[in-house]
Formats: structure tokens, C-alpha cells, sequence
């Protein structure tokens, strides 16, 4: 037999044998592994397919593997942020988890007070709103809720139902429609009581992360409303009334207001636990931003104090620790400045915080006169406002000791008590001489209502004497005033008038001595009055009763000094208003000569002989009436211009323009009482 000789095997059949005996593939692959185990470590490490090799059972099988592949691969939900996300197709499906408009206005349909609001929809709106929070301060964007919101505009969507629905739908789910009635003992609360105080730390999330005042200001009514809820929650009233004191302290005005009004809603809620840390807190922060004062300023700092005294004035039973502690820390502050002579301890004294400290509580006592609590403070503030003005008795510190002055005197007409106020004001027209001449010229009185202390080169500008005078003259006359109903008026300003009458002697400045002696005369006609009003007093001065009830009836009736006070006190205000106003610069310029101008065309006419320097008035006045005619044919021509184009004004009509309300309706003062 004949043997048939084998044909060479080319690396095609090679290929060919080995796709169909996949199995010798591998033995010759293990035995490789065997023989050169370097090189199948180096085949692992770079083509790992070649020694992953699967076995196809047919084309079937190839086919399912095909398609199992591409259900692996199918896109899923975008996540990018964008506004095209927000006006889908409504009638497509949504992809599961992603809120839309349309999920909107259905949940907000849901919340409508006027139909019983169910729990798992408000569980469900605090959960989107959860999942807007987290979209919104994440840094990548990315969350694990069960909701997401995608888009600026169903991220506003859902603020705004939150906003407007969540707290008339709490109350409609925990029948709070009756004013006055605590959630807490409401039967529904315990079943909202976890999802409520996510959507309220959530809330102060927000209310962190907003810069704009219109946005603050629509947060902050929200809160307003829901503030009754957060006070049935200890630690969350804690983390509102930091963020609300920090607004209270530095915000806008309008911001400010509000955030004074839910502070008060809330620790009203929760007195007992919370007023004592709200007090504490509020007068540290008065404190902190007291310590500059400008014009921008004050309107701040008065409105922090004046609320202030309206939480003081809400226990004074537990305000009174803190009010004794606190004039007890400015007492030891006086007290070393006095002993240690030492300019730290003088200024520890001598600044913004101290001075705002003393009328804070001069408020607070003068608001709650009527009251017996705070009333045994006031001896000892008195002296301590008193040795504050004694401590430097120079000209420098005269803005100092007018503040402190202005608080006593206030503090004695709300209180109705006697403080010699007097002598601290006539102690400057006699310690200063007003007749030396002044090394510097000012244009403008100096300002004494933001400073406390003047520099040495402001003492010898004429502004400064002008400045003193006035602030005296004012401050006098109404001391002056306020007491003129006392039955002791003649012997109160005695010395005050001697002292007065003294100065008008030693100072020849005729400015100075015409309003002393204006005053002067004011308070010796009151001082007759009074004494020709007692002469016909039949009672005795132990009598104090009889003598309250005169001297009430001598201020009904009124008194000269009274009505000389009222008169002049209009028109300084009306003097101060002009002054912020600027009227001066509104006015106008002063109207001035306007000469004719020569056209560039027109050839200037020859002068003929010398130049004349100076001409003569007769000149002048010729231009001058030519000038003034042309001027007259001029307005002629513009009022028979502004006659024939005088026409009814035709009102304008907004129908067109769309009215913007505002997001949350203002709030009435039942909401917060």
C-alpha cells in the first residue's frame, strides 16, 4: 500500500484546527504553563483574551450572550444639570425618581387646605425637598435620595410649594385651625413628629446658604409661620435662634424686623428653656456690634436695643439676675478706672460698648417704670453714669458727658424721679472760656452725636464753641423743661441761673450771650409762674400726695417753659431734617450774568485805542439791560410754547404689565402674638 505523504500544515490550517478544537488549545496553553511559566505570566499580564478563551456552542447561544450584552449597556437616567430637563415631554414616561413640573403642581394640589391633607403626601414633599437640599449643597451634585431634582426651575417649583402649602397643610393635618393650640398635644403629631424636623433643619440648611434680601425675607415669613412647630423641638429652636440672632445683629432692615419676630414667637413658645440662653446671647451680640458708631450705624444699633428691652420686659423676674450682673460688671469696670489710674482702665470706661451698655439698661428700667422688679437699679445706675462723667472732666470728653446726660434725663422723665441734672450742664459754660480767640476757622458746628472724645486740634476751632453752646442751649431747655412742673422749680434752677448770669458777664461774644440770656429769661418767668401757682397751696410739703396731684395738674395746664419747648423743638427738627436732606445742595445754583457769546463766524469788532483795565460801571450796566431784554424776549417765546403744548396728560394704564405679588402674604399681628 502506498502511504500518503502529509502535506505541510500552513498557519491558516493551524487557525483552522484550533477553532474547531478549542480543547487542544487549552492542553497545549497548560502544557505552555508547565514547560515556560515566565511567558504565560507574561501572557496573562498582556492578553488576557487569548487565555480566556470560552467556548461557543453555536450561533443560537452567541445570539443570547448578544443580547444579554446589550441589555448591560443600556443608557440610564441622565444626571447632568440642566435646564432642558425641566420642560419634558409630559406624556412620556418618567424615569423613576426624577421630579417634574407636572409632580409638582400634583403634590401641591394635594396640599390644599381645603381637603384633609394625608401624611404620606407630606412625608413625600419633605422627602423632595430633602433631595432639592442635598442637589443644592452637595459639591458634585450627586445624592442617594429617593427623589431627584434636576433643573433651577423644579428646584424654585418645589421651594415655592414648601414655601406657600406646608403650613397651612401641618395645620390642617394636625387640626390646628383653633389660634393658641399646642402641636405637640395634638394626636397626629407623634406619626409627622420625624419627617417635621427634617424639613425644619433642612429649612435652616437653606436659610444659611441665602445672600439676597429678597430671598431672606420670604424665608424668614416662612419661618415665621412655622415657628410655632419649632419650638415644640428643643435643639432645633437652638440651631434657628443662632442663625436668627447672627440676622438680628448684621442684616438689612427688612431682614432684621423678621428675624426679630420669629426670635420672639419662638422663645415666647418655649419661655422656661430658652429664655435664659436667648437673653444672654442677644446682649453679647448688643455688645459685639456696639463697639463703632457712625451715621450708618445708629439706626442698627437703636434698633437692637430698643428689642432688647422687649425681651428683658417679657420676665423681669429672670431679667433681673442678669440686669444686676451686668451693672455690676460696668460698676467694677468704673471702679478700677477710678482707683488705677491708667489709661487701659480709663478706656475699659471711655468707649462705644460702655456708653451703649448704660443706655440699654436705662431703657429697660425707664420701659418698665410701672413695674416694681427693676425699680432698685436705678439708684445705682444713676451713680454709675454720674462718676463716669466725673471720671475726666476735661474738654475733650464734653460729647461724653452730653450722652450720659441725655440718657439721665430720659431716664428721669419715664421714671418721674428727680436727678440734678443741671449742674453737669452750666459746669461747662463755667469751666471753658468762650472769649479766647480760636487758632483755626471750620466751616461747619462739629457733630457730637458719634463721638465721644474730641482731638486736641478740634478744641481750637471756632465749630467747637459753636457746637458746645448749641448742644448746652438744647440740653438746658429741656432739663429745663422737663422739671418746670416741679413744685421746687425756683429752688432747683438757683444756682443754675446764677451760674448762667455769671457767664453772660465774662463772655463778650454777642452769638453766645443772646441764646443764654434767652434761656435765661424763659426759666426766671417759669420760676415766677411756679411761685405765684404755690402761693396759693394751702397743704404742706410732707403732704406727697397732694403735692403729686399739683404738680400733675400744673403740667395739664402747662407751663411757659412747656410751650416755649414745643415751639422750638419743631423747628429744630424741622432744622435737622433740612440738614440730612441736604436742601442746600438741592436748591440749586445762584442764578448768574450771562453774557452774549460771539459766534465763531462772526469777526470780533476792533478796539481802538488803549486796552482799558477796568471799565466803568456805566458800561457794564449798558450790557448788562441788553442782556436783560434779550433774556425777556426769550421767556416770552417759551411761554407761548409751553401754552400751546400744555395738554391734558393722558393717564397711563398698567393692564398690560403683570402685577408681582409677593411669595408669602405680610403677616398681621395676631400671627405672632
Amino acid at each position: 500500500m502506498k502511504t500518503e505523504k502529509k502535506k505541510p500544515t500552513t498557519e491558516a490550517d493551524v487557525d483552522s484546527d484550533e477553532e474547531l478544537n478549542p480543547e487542544k488549545h487549552k492542553e497545549s496553553l497548560g502544557k505552555l504553563k508547565k514547560i515556560d511559566p515566565d511567558f504565560y505570566q507574561f501572557l496573562e499580564q498582556n492578553d488576557d483574551n487569548l487565555l480566556n478563551f470560552d467556548i461557543e456552542t453555536g450561533d443560537e447561544d452567541s445570539e443570547k450572550d448578544d443580547d444579554e450584552q446589550e441589555k448591560v449597556h443600556l443608557p440610564g437616567p441622565l444626571t447632568m444639570d440642566s435646564d432642558e430637563s425641566d420642560f419634558e415631554d409630559e406624556t412620556a414616561k418618567p424615569v423613576s425618581g426624577k421630579v417634574t413640573l407636572k409632580m409638582v403642581s400634583q403634590w401641591q394640589n394635594k396640599l390644599h387646605p381645603e381637603g384633609n391633607v394625608k401624611r404620606t403626601t407630606l412625608v413625600t414633599v419633605i422627602k423632595v425637598f430633602n433631595a432639592a437640599m442635598v442637589r443644592a449643597t452637595s459639591d458634585d451634585g450627586s445624592s442617594t435620595a429617593e427623589y431627584k431634582v434636576e433643573g433651577s426651575s423644579v428646584f424654585n417649583a418645589v421651594i415655592q410649594m414648601c414655601v406657600l402649602h406646608l403650613p397651612s397643610a401641618f395645620k390642617n393635618y394636625l387640626g390646628l385651625e383653633q389660634a393658641g393650640k399646642d402641636p405637640q398635644k395634638c394626636k397626629n403629631f407623634s406619626k409627622i413628629k420625624a419627617p417635621l424636623v427634617t424639613y425644619l433643619k433642612d429649612l435652616l440648611k437653606l436659610l444659611s446658604g441665602v445672600s439676597s434680601v429678597n430671598i431672606l425675607t420670604v424665608l424668614l415669613k416662612h419661618l415665621h409661620q412655622m415657628s410655632i412647630f419649632i419650638g415644640c423641638f428643643t435643639r432645633v429652636s437652638k440651631l434657628a435662634l443662632k442663625k436668627l440672632i447672627t440676622l438680628w445683629s448684621t442684616g438689612e432692615e427688612t431682614v432684621r424686623v423678621l428675624a426679630f419676630l420669629s426670635i420672639l414667637r419662638i422663645t415666647r413658645n418655649q419661655q422656661t428653656a430658652l429664655l435664659d440662653l436667648v437673653l444672654k446671647v442677644m446682649y453679647m451680640t448688643y455688645v459685639k456690634n456696639s463697639k463703632f458708631v457712625s451715621p450708618s450705624t445708629w439706626p442698627g444699633i437703636n434698633f437692637m436695643r430698643r428689642s432688647l428691652v422687649e425681651m428683658f420686659a417679657l420676665d423681669l423676674n429672670v431679667s433681673y439676675q442678669y440686669v444686676f450682673l451686668y451693672i455690676r460688671q460696668l460698676a467694677i469696670h468704673l471702679r478700677n478706672a477710678i482707683v488705677v489710674q491708667k489709661v487701659e482702665n480709663r478706656q475699659a470706661v471711655y468707649n462705644w460698648q460702655f456708653i451703649n451698655s448704660l443706655h440699654l439698661w436705662a431703657d429697660l428700667i425707664a420701659a418698665t417704670s410701672n413695674k416694681a422688679q427693676l425699680q432698685p437699679l436705678l439708684y445705682p445706675l444713676v451713680m454709675i453714669i454720674t462718676n463716669t462723667i466725673k471720671l475726666v472732666p476735661t474738654h475733650q470728653y464734653y460729647p461724653l458727658r452730653f450722652h450720659c446726660t441725655e440718657i439721665m434725663m430720659n431716664l428721669s422723665k419715664e421714671t418721674n424721679t428727680f436727678i440734678p441734672l443741671l449742674p453737669y450742664l452750666v459746669d461747662v459754660l463755667t469751666s471753658y472760656d468762650f472769649s479766647k480767640k480760636h487758632k483755626k476757622v471750620s466751616m461747619k458746628p462739629l457733630d457730637f452725636s458719634c463721638i465721644l472724645r474730641l482731638a486736641k486740634s478740634q478744641l481750637s476751632e471756632n465749630g467747637f464753641k459753636d457746637s458746645v453752646i448749641d448742644r448746652v442751649y438744647a440740653l438746658l431747655l429741656e432739663c429745663s423743661a422737663n422739671q418746670s412742673h416741679y413744685i421746687a422749680f425756683p429752688d432747683i434752677t438757683l444756682l443754675a441761673v446764677l451760674q448762667i448770669k455769671q457767664f453772660l458777664k465774662s463772655c463778650p461774644v454777642a452769638n453766645y450771650t443772646k441764646k443764654m440770656k434767652q434761656l435765661l429769661d424763659k426759666i426766671e418767668e417759669n420760676a415766677k409762674f411756679i411761685e405765684h401757682e404755690r402761693s396759693k397751696v394751702s397743704f404742706s410739703l410732707s403732704e406727697e400726695k397732694m403735692v403729686a396731684a399739683w404738680e400733675a395738674n400744673i403740667k395739664a395746664k402747662g407751663t411757659p417753659l412747656i410751650t416755649f419747648y414745643e415751639n422750638w423743638s419743631k423747628i429744630n427738627k424741622i432744622q435737622k431734617r433740612k440738614k440730612i436732606t441736604k436742601n442746600d445742595e438741592i436748591a440749586g445754583e445762584l442764578p448768574m450774568i450771562k453774557r452774549r457769546k460771539i459766534p465763531e463766524n462772526e469777526e470780533a469788532p476792533e478796539k481802538k485805542g488803549p486796552m482799558v483795565l477796568f471799565p466803568s460801571d456805566s458800561e457794564d450796566n449798558d450790557n448788562f439791560k441788553i442782556d436783560e431784554e434779550q433774556e425777556k424776549a426769550k421767556t416770552k417765546k417759551l411761554k407761548k410754547k409751553t401754552k400751546k403744548s400744555k395738554k391734558p396728560i393722558a393717564n397711563i394704564q398698567n393692564d398690560n404689565i403683570p402685577e408681582i405679588e409677593d411669595v408669602v402674604e405680610d403677616f398681621s399681628v395676631k400671627d405672632w402674638k
